[in-house]
């Protein structure tokens, strides 16, 4: 069993030292195809906001 990257941000590291990881990839692929000027995806103070956008710039 994969282990959870608990308190690691870096998504390289995630990747490179086999922790647990969801693929968005398509999901991003899909809503980026709906071609509307402006997506609100709402989430949480403290919830990976920029993560995902360094996710989205490092593949």
């Amino acid at each position: 069993m994969k282990r959870l990257p608990i308190g690691i941000s870096d998504y390289k590291k995630i990747v490179e030292e086999d922790f647990s990881y969801v693929d968005k990839t398509l999901f991003i692929e899909e809503v980026i195809s709906l071609g509307t000027e402006v997506i609100l995806i709402p989430r949480p103070r403290r919830f990976g906001k920029i993560e995902s956008r360094k996710r989205i710039w490092t593949v």
